[in-house]
């Protein structure tokens, strides 16, 4: 399990480039789930001003990745095997928030959800993803 510092969980998202080049933050977590949040800049729109999708795949793929870690034992990581998301409507916003949270953790897999909302708790995807324990790999 994750220790009081949950040290998994924030090497999960210091040690991501990618992420961090997003702008992605760990908002808060605790046994089961994350928070995440993310203020939207230029970079990060498509062609018609709205967050680009792959933006909203990524918010929801790290945090759900990170709510699996918070089940995970010392000796283990999580790396996403499997997501499906829904875009329920445009993101023409400057802060997206989101919540994953574990539905059910096994001997090998992990079965998460999340939701990327915004400041008004206005729902704009939905994922459902499933992640597998493998060995921490020594930093």
């Amino acid at each position: 399990m994750v220790d009081g510092n949950g040290t998994l969980i924030k090497r999960i998202f210091e040690n991501a480039p990618f992420v961090r080049s997003l702008g992605i933050e760990l908002v808060s977590f605790g046994t089961g789930w994350c928070e995440t949040s993310l203020k939207v800049t230029s970079v990060l729109k498509q062609q018609h001003g709205l967050v680009h999708a792959g933006v909203l795949m990524t918010l929801a793929d790290h945090s759900c990745g990170g709510a699996a870690a918070t089940t995970a034992s010392d000796e283990q990581d999580v790396i996403t095997v499997e997501t499906k998301v829904a875009f329920l409507r445009p993101a023409p916003v400057s802060v997206l928030l989101c919540r994953a949270q574990v539905l059910r953790a096994g001997r090998r897999l992990v079965f998460t959800e999340a939701e990327v909302f915004t400041e008004e708790k206005i729902v704009v995807s939905k994922v459902s993803s499933t992640l597998a324990f493998v060995a921490l790999k020594s930093s």
